[in-house]
């Protein structure tokens, strides 16, 4: 997502040529070249799938609406395991038209969960929980703290369900330290994301991460974090920056490399 602007075929050329040996990928454009050609691609490039986003969207109240959701899921894993990926990252869903019922809706999330974790460990992939900045709990994602995803990965066991620990979205939380101590703990930190922090915040709110050391997020500082809790996986970088994909990707791509080696690597 951060280079959306390349071409699959590119993106891959393009994580060659700077030794980038992992990539997290995106359903749309992962559906848009083919699934099956898509798996071909990454892995004749010698890339390794980190993991797919996104599936989840679970919090709906209609019954047929919810059976439509727990089948995109169960393809979002399909998917997934033929890309030779174990982790589908999930974004629960925000608030259905007319409801202000938060505890409800993270109740239905839990009851989605309990149908598609076995369906995902059947096909070897792991679900990660991803909660989001509170702005976006109305319409997007319910599950706004590490605490509140755990509360619902901890209902199952951790080869099921855990989380995805992103910066952008947790930088703010002073409890977010020792729940990703508890998530380690329990073997359910699946992947670890980056991306900054900067203002003004775009209008709509979505398109506004920040490139990493441009913005408020000790990133070092949260590598520790994780590297003390045990993870060891892979890193991803996901920026969604409408300056970014105006700009040339290739190019991109390489700014990113290279501002993980400054403001991450240690």
């Amino acid at each position: 997502m951060t280079v959306r602007q390349l071409t699959l075929p590119q993106l891959t050329d393009a994580c060659g040529r700077l030794g980038v040996r992992g990539v997290g990928l995106w359903r749309e454009p992962v559906q848009e070249y083919g699934v099956e050609a898509s798996a071909r691609l990454v892995r004749d490039a010698g890339l390794t799938v980190t993991t797919l986003c996104r599936g989840g969207f679970l919090t709906a109240l209609d019954a047929d609406a919810r059976a439509r959701a727990l089948d995109d899921n169960r393809r979002a894993v399909d998917e997934a395991a033929t890309l030779g990926t174990d982790t589908l990252v999930l974004v629960s869903g925000g608030l259905p038209p007319g409801s202000k019922d938060l505890r409800g809706a993270r109740e239905r999330i839990a009851d989605a969960l309990a149908e598609l974790g076995p369906y995902a460990e059947s096909h070897g992939v792991r679900l990660a929980i991803e909660p989001l900045h509170p702005m976006y709990a109305a319409d997007r994602c319910v599950v706004s703290t590490l605490a509140q995803a755990l509360d619902l990965a901890e209902r199952f066991p951790a080869h099921q369900v855990g989380v995805t620990v992103d910066t952008y979205h947790l930088w703010w939380d002073d409890q977010a330290p020792e729940q990703i101590a508890r998530a380690g703990a329990g073997g359910r930190i699946h992947t670890f994301q980056l991306a900054d922090w900067t203002t003004p915040l775009p209008e709509g709110v979505l398109n506004g991460r920040g490139q990493i050391g441009d913005g408020s997020i000790d990133m070092r500082e949260w590598l520790g974090y994780v590297e003390a809790a045990g993870y060891t996986g892979a890193i991803e970088v996901e920026l969604f920056n409408d300056a970014l994909w105006a700009r040339d990707g290739r190019e991109v791509l390489a700014e990113t490399a290279a501002r993980f080696v400054e403001h991450v690597m240690r």
